[in-house]
């Protein structure tokens, strides 16, 4: 078992295991990052809560899938907030957005998306490949239709705990071994344990001192940690690959109606302009490929 030591891990992912109960988990705790996030839009509070816990499940989940791509978690929905998108690459890198037009009822996930649907989206390095699940929206909280996606979908008990607020993000998830040996009673036991958590230890505790109060008797390893940074890949020669896949006809209607054509990415704000020679030159060059723009 690893020393704990005594020091607050910000923007970081740590893998764990319970050696005697045979379950692994992650650990991740976003400040710099998620506040990067936040400067790029106003949030309401509703909002900044649901997105923060979007954004640690798919820190959690990038960890726990094993996949070389980005993962993307989506909701599409009829309700105040109506698109909600979150990656997380194996670089260590996560960007998001929410697009709302009202303040919720209530806060339960039918309150916040109303009638929606949740994808996450496993995309290959070169994009051109993508494997997606749809998932149904079940329970009050992202949590627990993530652990019943878990359940259904990939047959192994997983529980997860996410919170967000204006200043940072924190999660835990806890998954039992695919081992023939697994104990069922272990398993329980570990879940038990995690319920025991508050919400003020997963934002103020660091990792060392957590599963140590959660797990001590489960002989918990931690692992090294692994750094989380905002990056958005957005970039001109993606903008001009989307310009390409609009067909030159629509793109000269737009230049003739607004004098150029103007792009901005809605993940962290960098606009990208166009103008006449710039699309003539596009579409002198080459042929539009494959590769979209989220």
């Amino acid at each position: 078992m690893n020393n704990f030591v005594d020091m607050m891990a910000v923007d970081t992912l740590r893998r764990f295991m319970l050696e005697r109960a045979q379950v692994r988990g992650e650990w991740v705790h976003l400040d710099t990052s998620w506040q990067e996030m936040l400067g790029r839009a106003d949030y309401p509070l509703f909002v900044k809560q649901v997105l923060g816990e979007a954004l640690t499940a798919a820190v959690l989940l990038s960890a726990t899938i094993k996949h070389s791509g980005s993962l993307i978690l989506q909701i599409r929905g009829e309700g105040p907030i109506h698109l909600l998108v979150v990656q997380a690459t194996p670089q260590g890198t996560v960007r998001g957005l929410a697009q709302w037009s009202r303040e919720p009822s209530d806060t339960t996930l039918s309150g916040v998306f109303g009638d929606a649907q949740m994808a996450i989206t496993l995309e290959a390095p070169n994009r051109r490949e993508r494997y997606q699940s749809l998932i149904p929206l079940e329970g009050d909280t992202l949590a627990q239709a993530l652990e019943a996606y878990f359940t259904r979908s990939e047959q192994l008990p997983t529980r997860l705990w996410l919170t967000a607020n204006a200043h940072t993000t924190a999660g835990l998830l806890l998954q039992r071994l695919p081992h023939e040996n697994a104990d069922d009673e272990n398993w329980q036991r570990a879940s038990l344990l995690l319920n025991t958590l508050t919400t003020d230890e997963l934002v103020d505790l660091e990792a060392e001192t957590l599963l140590y109060r959660l797990f001590h008797e489960e002989e918990p390893r931690l692992f090294d940690p692994s750094p989380i940074h905002f990056h958005c890949d957005c970039s001109l020669e993606r903008v001009e690959k989307l310009v390409q896949s609009l067909g030159q006809d629509e793109a000269t209607t737009i230049l003739e109606e607004q004098g150029k054509i103007q792009i901005t990415c809605e993940f962290c704000n960098a606009s990208y302009t166009l103008d006449a020679i710039d699309v003539e030159q596009l579409y002198r060059e080459t042929v539009p490929g494959s590769d979209s723009v989220h």
